[in-house]
Protein backbone atom coordinates (compact mmCIF):
# COMPACT_ATOMS: atom_id res chain seq x y z
CA UNK A 1 0.00 0.00 0.00
CA UNK A 2 3.21 2.31 0.92
CA UNK A 3 4.58 1.55 -2.45
CA UNK A 4 1.40 2.69 -4.36
CA UNK A 5 1.37 5.58 -2.71
CA UNK A 6 4.79 6.51 -3.49
CA UNK A 7 4.47 5.71 -6.96
CA UNK A 8 0.94 7.76 -7.10
CA UNK A 9 2.93 10.77 -5.56
CA UNK A 10 5.37 10.28 -8.15
CA UNK A 11 2.74 10.11 -11.08
CA UNK A 12 1.35 13.39 -10.02
CA UNK A 13 4.85 15.43 -9.62
CA UNK A 14 5.59 14.35 -12.60
CA UNK A 15 2.73 15.57 -14.42
CA UNK A 16 3.06 19.15 -12.63
CA UNK A 17 6.46 19.34 -13.48
CA UNK A 18 5.16 18.47 -16.88
CA UNK A 19 2.62 21.07 -16.17
CA UNK A 20 5.00 24.06 -15.11
CA UNK A 21 7.02 23.29 -18.03
CA UNK A 22 4.49 23.37 -20.72
CA UNK A 23 3.69 26.62 -18.84
CA UNK A 24 7.19 28.45 -18.94
CA UNK A 25 7.65 27.73 -22.47
CA UNK A 26 4.07 28.94 -23.35
CA UNK A 27 4.74 32.19 -20.97
CA UNK A 28 8.02 32.63 -23.20
CA UNK A 29 6.47 32.44 -26.29
CA UNK A 30 3.92 34.75 -25.44
CA UNK A 31 6.50 37.16 -24.19
CA UNK A 32 9.21 36.96 -27.28
CA UNK A 33 5.61 37.29 -29.52
CA UNK A 34 5.32 40.73 -27.74
CA UNK A 35 8.81 41.61 -27.75
CA UNK A 36 9.13 40.86 -31.63
CA UNK A 37 5.41 42.90 -32.07
CA UNK A 38 5.93 45.58 -34.94
CA UNK A 39 5.78 49.35 -33.19
CA UNK A 40 3.21 51.54 -33.62
CA UNK A 41 3.96 54.83 -35.84
CA UNK A 42 3.80 56.89 -32.30
CA UNK A 43 5.79 54.39 -30.56
CA UNK A 44 8.41 54.31 -33.33
CA UNK A 45 8.44 58.17 -33.44
CA UNK A 46 8.82 58.47 -29.84
CA UNK A 47 11.56 55.91 -30.32
CA UNK A 48 13.53 57.27 -32.37
CA UNK A 49 13.05 60.73 -30.70
CA UNK A 50 11.88 62.77 -34.44
CA UNK A 51 8.53 63.82 -35.82
CA UNK A 52 9.54 64.15 -39.47
CA UNK A 53 7.07 66.22 -41.21
CA UNK A 54 7.37 66.96 -45.14
CA UNK A 55 5.96 70.72 -45.95
CA UNK A 56 7.31 73.57 -48.45
CA UNK A 57 8.74 76.31 -48.34
CA UNK A 58 7.08 79.18 -48.57
CA UNK A 59 5.28 82.22 -46.55
CA UNK A 60 2.36 80.61 -45.60
CA UNK A 61 4.17 77.26 -44.53
CA UNK A 62 7.73 77.44 -43.06
CA UNK A 63 10.95 79.70 -43.60
CA UNK A 64 14.15 81.10 -41.43
CA UNK A 65 13.31 83.99 -40.12
CA UNK A 66 15.98 85.99 -37.85
CA UNK A 67 15.31 84.14 -34.79
CA UNK A 68 15.57 80.63 -36.46
CA UNK A 69 12.96 78.70 -38.60
CA UNK A 70 9.56 80.26 -38.11
CA UNK A 71 6.03 80.13 -40.32
CA UNK A 72 2.42 78.80 -39.55
CA UNK A 73 3.24 75.15 -40.41
CA UNK A 74 6.21 74.84 -38.87
CA UNK A 75 5.17 76.14 -35.25
CA UNK A 76 2.28 73.94 -35.61
CA UNK A 77 4.40 70.85 -36.16
CA UNK A 78 6.95 72.08 -33.82
CA UNK A 79 4.07 72.26 -30.85
CA UNK A 80 2.94 68.99 -31.99
CA UNK A 81 6.63 67.08 -31.47
CA UNK A 82 6.84 68.69 -28.26
CA UNK A 83 3.72 67.34 -27.28
CA UNK A 84 4.82 64.22 -28.49
CA UNK A 85 8.39 64.59 -26.55
CA UNK A 86 10.51 64.74 -29.60
CA UNK A 87 11.91 66.88 -31.96
CA UNK A 88 11.24 68.46 -35.31
CA UNK A 89 12.81 67.62 -38.67
CA UNK A 90 11.41 69.42 -41.91
CA UNK A 91 12.03 67.86 -45.18
CA UNK A 92 11.10 69.92 -48.44
CA UNK A 93 8.76 68.12 -51.28
CA UNK A 94 8.09 71.34 -53.84
CA UNK A 95 4.74 69.22 -56.07
CA UNK A 96 2.29 68.67 -54.05
CA UNK A 97 1.17 65.29 -55.79
CA UNK A 98 4.30 63.75 -55.14
CA UNK A 99 4.24 65.31 -51.22
CA UNK A 100 1.02 63.44 -50.66
CA UNK A 101 2.06 60.17 -52.84
CA UNK A 102 5.10 60.41 -50.14
CA UNK A 103 3.54 60.65 -46.94
CA UNK A 104 4.21 57.75 -44.64
CA UNK A 105 6.65 56.67 -46.29
CA UNK A 106 10.54 57.20 -45.31
CA UNK A 107 9.92 60.60 -46.73
CA UNK A 108 7.44 61.56 -43.84
CA UNK A 109 5.27 60.70 -41.24
CA UNK A 110 3.55 63.56 -42.22
CA UNK A 111 2.61 66.36 -44.72
CA UNK A 112 1.59 69.92 -43.04
CA UNK A 113 1.73 72.74 -46.05
CA UNK A 114 -1.92 74.06 -45.80
CA UNK A 115 -3.31 71.47 -47.73
CA UNK A 116 -6.89 71.79 -48.62
CA UNK A 117 -9.39 68.95 -47.82
CA UNK A 118 -10.35 67.65 -51.15
CA UNK A 119 -12.64 64.67 -51.81
CA UNK A 120 -9.75 63.59 -54.66
CA UNK A 121 -7.38 64.55 -52.04
CA UNK A 122 -9.44 62.22 -49.35
CA UNK A 123 -9.02 59.29 -51.42
CA UNK A 124 -5.30 59.27 -50.74
CA UNK A 125 -4.52 60.64 -47.83
CA UNK A 126 -6.52 60.73 -44.21
CA UNK A 127 -6.99 64.16 -43.15
CA UNK A 128 -6.44 65.31 -39.11
CA UNK A 129 -9.09 68.16 -38.10
CA UNK A 130 -9.36 70.75 -39.60
CA UNK A 131 -7.45 73.54 -37.88
CA UNK A 132 -8.02 76.59 -40.75
CA UNK A 133 -10.32 77.78 -43.71
CA UNK A 134 -9.68 79.46 -46.93
CA UNK A 135 -11.62 80.39 -49.97
CA UNK A 136 -10.24 79.98 -52.97
CA UNK A 137 -9.96 83.86 -54.40
CA UNK A 138 -9.73 84.51 -58.60
CA UNK A 139 -7.45 87.33 -59.06
CA UNK A 140 -6.87 89.73 -61.34
CA UNK A 141 -4.88 93.05 -62.38
CA UNK A 142 -6.10 96.25 -61.17
CA UNK A 143 -6.62 98.97 -63.71
CA UNK A 144 -8.07 96.02 -66.36
CA UNK A 145 -11.47 94.57 -66.73
CA UNK A 146 -12.44 92.90 -63.79
CA UNK A 147 -14.00 89.69 -64.56
CA UNK A 148 -17.15 89.15 -63.16
CA UNK A 149 -17.98 85.31 -64.33
CA UNK A 150 -16.03 82.38 -65.25
CA UNK A 151 -16.70 82.73 -68.98
CA UNK A 152 -14.65 86.42 -68.26
CA UNK A 153 -11.89 83.82 -68.08
CA UNK A 154 -12.47 82.77 -71.98
CA UNK A 155 -8.84 83.30 -73.93
CA UNK A 156 -7.31 84.38 -70.81
CA UNK A 157 -3.94 83.62 -69.29
CA UNK A 158 -5.04 81.71 -66.30
CA UNK A 159 -1.86 79.81 -64.22
CA UNK A 160 -2.13 77.66 -61.12
CA UNK A 161 0.27 75.16 -59.02
CA UNK A 162 0.02 72.10 -60.60
CA UNK A 163 -1.65 69.70 -58.65
CA UNK A 164 -3.44 72.27 -56.44
CA UNK A 165 -6.59 72.24 -54.58
CA UNK A 166 -6.74 75.12 -57.09
CA UNK A 167 -6.36 72.99 -60.02
CA UNK A 168 -9.46 70.71 -58.65
CA UNK A 169 -11.65 73.53 -58.72
CA UNK A 170 -10.92 74.35 -62.35
CA UNK A 171 -11.62 70.93 -63.17
CA UNK A 172 -14.78 71.03 -61.70
CA UNK A 173 -15.70 74.36 -63.38
CA UNK A 174 -15.05 73.11 -66.71
CA UNK A 175 -17.54 70.35 -66.33
CA UNK A 176 -20.05 73.12 -66.80
CA UNK A 177 -17.94 75.93 -68.56
CA UNK A 178 -16.47 74.06 -71.20
CA UNK A 179 -14.51 77.05 -72.90
CA UNK A 180 -12.11 77.35 -69.50
CA UNK A 181 -8.60 76.44 -70.29
CA UNK A 182 -5.23 77.47 -67.63
CA UNK A 183 -2.15 76.37 -67.27
CA UNK A 184 -0.41 74.76 -64.64
CA UNK A 185 3.34 74.85 -63.43
CA UNK A 186 4.77 72.80 -60.16
CA UNK A 187 7.67 75.06 -59.19
CA UNK A 188 6.44 78.34 -58.37
CA UNK A 189 3.86 79.10 -55.13
CA UNK A 190 0.88 81.96 -54.69
CA UNK A 191 3.62 84.80 -54.07
CA UNK A 192 5.22 84.03 -57.91
CA UNK A 193 1.92 83.74 -59.03
CA UNK A 194 0.29 87.27 -57.72
CA UNK A 195 3.56 88.94 -59.20
CA UNK A 196 2.50 87.73 -62.36
CA UNK A 197 -0.68 88.99 -62.72
CA UNK A 198 0.59 92.32 -60.97
CA UNK A 199 3.57 92.85 -63.87
CA UNK A 200 0.96 91.67 -66.73
CA UNK A 201 2.41 88.20 -67.75
CA UNK A 202 -0.56 86.43 -67.32
CA UNK A 203 -4.24 87.28 -66.73
CA UNK A 204 -5.51 85.72 -64.18
CA UNK A 205 -4.61 83.44 -61.43
CA UNK A 206 -6.46 81.54 -58.34
CA UNK A 207 -4.77 81.79 -54.43
CA UNK A 208 -6.06 80.38 -51.04
CA UNK A 209 -7.53 84.08 -49.32
CA UNK A 210 -4.67 83.55 -46.51
CA UNK A 211 -2.00 83.66 -49.05
CA UNK A 212 -3.54 86.84 -50.68
CA UNK A 213 -3.82 88.53 -47.24
CA UNK A 214 0.09 87.63 -46.45
CA UNK A 215 1.08 88.91 -49.32
CA UNK A 216 -0.85 91.79 -50.99
CA UNK A 217 1.17 94.51 -49.78
CA UNK A 218 4.08 93.18 -51.95
CA UNK A 219 2.51 93.60 -55.56
CA UNK A 220 -1.04 95.79 -54.88
CA UNK A 221 -2.24 95.67 -58.51
CA UNK A 222 -3.07 92.10 -58.03
CA UNK A 223 -6.51 92.13 -56.15
CA UNK A 224 -9.45 89.86 -56.04
CA UNK A 225 -12.29 89.60 -58.65
CA UNK A 226 -14.45 87.27 -56.20
CA UNK A 227 -14.53 84.14 -55.06
CA UNK A 228 -14.22 80.57 -56.74
CA UNK A 229 -15.46 78.43 -53.94
CA UNK A 230 -16.95 77.98 -51.01
CA UNK A 231 -14.95 78.29 -47.58
CA UNK A 232 -12.35 74.80 -47.47
CA UNK A 233 -10.55 73.21 -45.00
CA UNK A 234 -7.07 72.97 -44.04
CA UNK A 235 -5.38 70.25 -42.38
CA UNK A 236 -2.55 67.57 -42.10
CA UNK A 237 -2.54 64.62 -44.05
CA UNK A 238 -1.45 61.34 -43.02
CA UNK A 239 -1.30 58.09 -44.59
CA UNK A 240 -4.57 55.82 -45.05
CA UNK A 241 -3.24 52.82 -43.15
CA UNK A 242 -4.60 50.29 -40.42
CA UNK A 243 -1.84 51.50 -37.80
CA UNK A 244 -3.39 55.45 -37.34
CA UNK A 245 -1.80 55.63 -33.57
CA UNK A 246 0.07 58.93 -34.84
CA UNK A 247 -3.24 60.41 -36.58
CA UNK A 248 -5.11 60.16 -33.22
CA UNK A 249 -2.27 61.31 -30.98
CA UNK A 250 -2.63 64.32 -34.02
CA UNK A 251 -6.55 64.50 -33.23
CA UNK A 252 -6.04 64.94 -29.58
CA UNK A 253 -3.29 66.98 -30.08
CA UNK A 254 -5.45 69.87 -31.66
CA UNK A 255 -8.21 69.16 -29.94
CA UNK A 256 -6.26 70.58 -27.11
CA UNK A 257 -4.64 73.50 -28.87
CA UNK A 258 -8.31 74.73 -30.03
CA UNK A 259 -9.43 74.79 -26.44
CA UNK A 260 -6.48 76.61 -25.22
CA UNK A 261 -6.51 79.67 -28.16
CA UNK A 262 -2.96 78.49 -29.52
CA UNK A 263 -4.32 78.36 -33.60
CA UNK A 264 -5.50 81.67 -32.53
CA UNK A 265 -2.43 83.03 -31.44
CA UNK A 266 -0.93 81.71 -34.29
CA UNK A 267 -3.44 83.24 -36.55
CA UNK A 268 -2.18 86.52 -34.96
CA UNK A 269 1.35 85.97 -35.44
CA UNK A 270 1.48 85.08 -39.21
CA UNK A 271 -1.48 86.99 -40.67
CA UNK A 272 -1.69 89.89 -38.22
CA UNK A 273 0.16 93.24 -40.06
CA UNK A 274 1.38 96.49 -39.00
CA UNK A 275 0.55 99.30 -41.32
CA UNK A 276 2.90 100.72 -43.62
CA UNK A 277 4.40 104.02 -42.81
CA UNK A 278 1.70 106.56 -44.43
CA UNK A 279 0.57 110.24 -44.24
CA UNK A 280 -1.46 109.57 -40.73
CA UNK A 281 1.42 107.31 -39.66
CA UNK A 282 4.14 109.95 -39.47
CA UNK A 283 1.95 112.30 -38.70
CA UNK A 284 1.35 110.54 -35.76
CA UNK A 285 5.03 109.98 -35.61
CA UNK A 286 5.52 113.28 -35.25
CA UNK A 287 3.22 114.08 -32.46
CA UNK A 288 5.42 111.14 -30.49
CA UNK A 289 8.67 113.18 -31.08
CA UNK A 290 7.28 115.44 -28.40
CA UNK A 291 5.23 112.93 -25.79
CA UNK A 292 7.06 109.91 -26.09
CA UNK A 293 11.11 110.81 -27.83
CA UNK A 294 12.24 113.03 -24.30
CA UNK A 295 11.62 110.33 -22.04
CA UNK A 296 14.50 108.33 -23.59
CA UNK A 297 16.31 110.67 -25.15
CA UNK A 298 18.92 110.52 -22.32
CA UNK A 299 19.75 106.72 -22.70
CA UNK A 300 19.28 106.79 -26.71
CA UNK A 301 21.67 109.26 -26.21
CA UNK A 302 24.11 107.61 -24.19
CA UNK A 303 23.88 104.15 -25.33
CA UNK A 304 24.48 105.29 -29.20
CA UNK A 305 27.99 107.65 -27.58
CA UNK A 306 28.90 103.80 -25.64
CA UNK A 307 28.71 102.23 -29.36
CA UNK A 308 29.74 104.86 -31.45
CA UNK A 309 26.71 105.22 -33.00
CA UNK A 310 24.20 108.10 -34.29
CA UNK A 311 21.61 108.61 -31.39
CA UNK A 312 19.29 109.93 -33.72
CA UNK A 313 19.21 106.92 -36.44
CA UNK A 314 18.98 104.33 -32.98
CA UNK A 315 15.89 106.63 -32.29
CA UNK A 316 14.62 106.15 -35.54
CA UNK A 317 15.12 102.09 -35.39
CA UNK A 318 13.99 101.74 -31.44
CA UNK A 319 10.59 103.79 -33.01
CA UNK A 320 10.14 101.49 -35.84
CA UNK A 321 10.62 98.69 -33.65
CA UNK A 322 8.54 99.84 -30.72
CA UNK A 323 7.10 102.64 -31.33
CA UNK A 324 8.99 103.72 -27.92
CA UNK A 325 6.88 101.69 -25.71
CA UNK A 326 9.13 99.73 -23.63
CA UNK A 327 6.55 97.43 -22.68
CA UNK A 328 5.74 96.26 -26.68
CA UNK A 329 5.13 92.82 -27.19
CA UNK A 330 5.39 91.32 -30.95
CA UNK A 331 3.15 88.15 -31.31
CA UNK A 332 6.94 86.00 -32.60
CA UNK A 333 8.15 86.55 -29.02
CA UNK A 334 10.41 89.88 -29.52
CA UNK A 335 9.80 92.31 -26.78
CA UNK A 336 10.52 95.64 -25.43
CA UNK A 337 12.02 99.20 -26.35
CA UNK A 338 14.27 97.61 -29.21
CA UNK A 339 12.51 94.05 -29.46
CA UNK A 340 14.78 91.94 -28.92
CA UNK A 341 14.15 87.92 -29.23
CA UNK A 342 15.22 85.96 -26.12
CA UNK A 343 18.36 84.43 -27.78
CA UNK A 344 19.39 88.16 -28.98
CA UNK A 345 18.77 89.15 -25.02
CA UNK A 346 21.00 86.64 -23.68
CA UNK A 347 23.63 87.49 -26.26
CA UNK A 348 23.73 91.22 -25.58
CA UNK A 349 23.55 90.91 -21.75
CA UNK A 350 19.91 91.70 -21.50
CA UNK A 351 18.30 89.76 -18.40
CA UNK A 352 14.69 92.15 -18.29
CA UNK A 353 13.75 92.93 -21.72
CA UNK A 354 11.17 95.15 -20.29
CA UNK A 355 13.10 97.49 -18.45
CA UNK A 356 14.07 100.07 -21.54
CA UNK A 357 17.05 100.83 -20.33
CA UNK A 358 18.49 97.77 -20.83
CA UNK A 359 16.95 97.03 -23.81
CA UNK A 360 18.06 100.45 -25.20
CA UNK A 361 21.40 99.59 -24.35
CA UNK A 362 21.18 95.64 -25.18
CA UNK A 363 19.69 96.94 -28.52
CA UNK A 364 22.72 99.47 -29.31
CA UNK A 365 25.18 96.66 -28.68
CA UNK A 366 23.10 94.11 -31.12
CA UNK A 367 23.27 96.43 -33.88
CA UNK A 368 26.98 97.48 -33.44
CA UNK A 369 27.70 94.25 -33.91
CA UNK A 370 25.53 93.80 -36.72
CA UNK A 371 27.44 96.92 -38.15
CA UNK A 372 30.77 95.52 -37.40
CA UNK A 373 29.93 92.13 -39.16
CA UNK A 374 29.17 93.71 -42.35
CA UNK A 375 32.63 93.70 -44.43
CA UNK A 376 34.77 95.99 -43.71
CA UNK A 377 35.01 97.42 -47.06
CA UNK A 378 31.69 98.72 -48.36
CA UNK A 379 31.35 101.98 -46.89
CA UNK A 380 28.59 104.18 -45.34
CA UNK A 381 26.18 104.86 -45.39
CA UNK A 382 25.74 101.24 -47.26
CA UNK A 383 26.86 99.67 -44.57
CA UNK A 384 24.08 101.26 -42.42
CA UNK A 385 21.42 100.65 -44.30
CA UNK A 386 22.47 97.35 -44.58
CA UNK A 387 22.79 96.64 -40.83
CA UNK A 388 19.77 97.77 -40.28
CA UNK A 389 18.14 95.06 -43.08
CA UNK A 390 19.76 92.57 -41.27
CA UNK A 391 18.20 94.15 -37.52
CA UNK A 392 15.21 92.88 -39.49
CA UNK A 393 16.02 90.15 -41.52
CA UNK A 394 18.93 88.47 -39.86
CA UNK A 395 22.73 88.32 -41.59
CA UNK A 396 21.89 84.97 -43.16
CA UNK A 397 19.15 86.64 -45.51
CA UNK A 398 20.62 89.65 -46.18
CA UNK A 399 23.68 87.56 -47.53
CA UNK A 400 21.83 85.51 -49.62
CA UNK A 401 20.26 88.24 -51.30
CA UNK A 402 23.53 90.17 -51.78
CA UNK A 403 24.81 86.76 -53.39
CA UNK A 404 21.79 87.11 -55.32
CA UNK A 405 22.93 90.94 -56.30
CA UNK A 406 26.05 89.94 -58.00
CA UNK A 407 24.46 87.12 -59.89
CA UNK A 408 22.67 89.25 -61.53
CA UNK A 409 25.13 91.91 -62.27
CA UNK A 410 24.60 94.12 -59.76
CA UNK A 411 26.97 95.35 -56.81
CA UNK A 412 26.32 93.40 -53.47
CA UNK A 413 28.31 96.26 -52.01
CA UNK A 414 25.42 99.28 -52.39
CA UNK A 415 22.20 99.58 -51.11
CA UNK A 416 20.30 100.74 -54.09
CA UNK A 417 21.31 97.49 -55.30
CA UNK A 418 20.89 94.73 -53.04
CA UNK A 419 17.25 96.63 -51.71
CA UNK A 420 16.46 95.22 -55.86
CA UNK A 421 17.03 91.82 -54.93
CA UNK A 422 15.72 91.71 -51.27
CA UNK A 423 12.30 90.61 -52.41
CA UNK A 424 13.11 88.06 -54.27
CA UNK A 425 14.01 85.78 -51.28
CA UNK A 426 10.06 85.62 -51.57
CA UNK A 427 10.26 83.98 -54.82
CA UNK A 428 10.21 79.64 -55.07
CA UNK A 429 12.08 79.92 -58.29
CA UNK A 430 14.94 82.10 -56.46
CA UNK A 431 15.28 81.07 -52.82
CA UNK A 432 14.94 77.36 -53.23
CA UNK A 433 18.56 77.83 -53.97
CA UNK A 434 19.63 79.96 -51.41
CA UNK A 435 21.09 78.53 -48.10
CA UNK A 436 18.59 80.22 -45.90
CA UNK A 437 15.66 79.91 -47.57
CA UNK A 438 12.23 81.87 -47.97
CA UNK A 439 12.44 85.36 -46.21
CA UNK A 440 9.71 88.28 -46.53
CA UNK A 441 12.83 90.45 -48.09
CA UNK A 442 10.50 93.07 -49.24
CA UNK A 443 9.81 93.75 -45.15
CA UNK A 444 13.42 94.72 -44.78
CA UNK A 445 13.43 96.95 -47.44
CA UNK A 446 10.28 98.70 -46.13
CA UNK A 447 11.64 98.61 -42.69
CA UNK A 448 15.24 100.55 -43.68
CA UNK A 449 13.41 103.29 -45.74
CA UNK A 450 11.03 103.71 -42.86
CA UNK A 451 13.98 104.27 -40.24
CA UNK A 452 15.79 106.39 -43.26
CA UNK A 453 12.26 108.67 -43.28
CA UNK A 454 11.97 108.50 -38.79
CA UNK A 455 15.70 109.78 -39.12
CA UNK A 456 15.08 113.01 -41.58
CA UNK A 457 12.29 113.72 -39.59
CA UNK A 458 14.21 113.56 -35.68
CA UNK A 459 16.74 115.82 -37.57
CA UNK A 460 14.53 118.52 -38.73
CA UNK A 461 13.02 118.15 -35.22
CA UNK A 462 16.66 119.22 -34.04
CA UNK A 463 16.45 122.81 -35.84
CA UNK A 464 14.89 125.63 -34.40
CA UNK A 465 10.82 125.75 -35.07
CA UNK A 466 11.33 128.94 -36.94
CA UNK A 467 13.70 127.65 -39.25
CA UNK A 468 11.42 124.10 -40.03
CA UNK A 469 9.04 127.27 -40.78
CA UNK A 470 10.97 128.86 -43.20
CA UNK A 471 12.25 125.18 -44.73
CA UNK A 472 8.54 124.05 -44.52
CA UNK A 473 7.18 126.98 -46.74
CA UNK A 474 9.77 127.16 -49.28
CA UNK A 475 9.27 125.22 -51.55
CA UNK A 476 13.40 125.49 -53.11
CA UNK A 477 14.32 123.75 -49.87
CA UNK A 478 11.26 120.93 -49.80
CA UNK A 479 14.08 118.62 -52.47
CA UNK A 480 16.20 118.39 -49.44
CA UNK A 481 14.23 115.41 -47.80
CA UNK A 482 11.76 114.80 -50.45
CA UNK A 483 13.48 112.22 -51.37
CA UNK A 484 12.70 109.98 -48.36
CA UNK A 485 9.31 110.24 -49.02
CA UNK A 486 5.73 112.71 -49.37
CA UNK A 487 5.25 111.24 -46.00
CA UNK A 488 8.52 113.27 -44.70
CA UNK A 489 7.23 116.36 -45.87
CA UNK A 490 3.87 116.15 -44.32
CA UNK A 491 5.50 115.26 -41.06
CA UNK A 492 8.07 118.34 -41.10
CA UNK A 493 5.03 120.19 -41.88
CA UNK A 494 3.43 118.85 -38.89
CA UNK A 495 5.95 119.75 -36.20
CA UNK A 496 6.98 123.08 -37.59
CA UNK A 497 2.96 123.80 -37.44
CA UNK A 498 1.98 124.30 -41.21
CA UNK A 499 0.14 121.21 -41.86
CA UNK A 500 -3.45 121.40 -42.21
CA UNK A 501 -4.51 118.82 -39.86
Amino acid sequence: MTKILLNTASTVLTRLWKLSLLGLVFTVAAATLVSSRIPTTLEEVKSSGKLIVISRNGPTTYYEGPAGHTGFEYVMAKAFAKHLGVDLEVREIEDLGEMLDKVGTKAGHLAASGLTVTEKRARKVLFAEPYLQVTQQLIYRSGESKPETIEDLYGKRVMVISNSSHSERLKELQREYRGLAWEEQHDVDMLDLLEMVHNGKIDYTIVDSNAYQINRPVYPKATVAFDISEPQDLAWAFPQQKDASLYNEAQKFFKDIKQTGAIDDAMETFYGHLGEIDYSGAILFAHRLESRLPKWETHLKAAAEQNDLDWQLLAALSYQESHWNPKAKSPTGVRGFMMLTLNTAKEVGVKNRLNAEQSIYGGARYFKSLHGRIPERIKEPDRTWLALAAYNIGLGHLEDARILTEHFGGNPDKWADVKQQLPLLAKRKYYKFTKHGYARGWEAVDYVQNIRNFHTIIAWNEIENQRLRQLAQNENHVSDYAQFSPTVTEAVKSISGTSSL
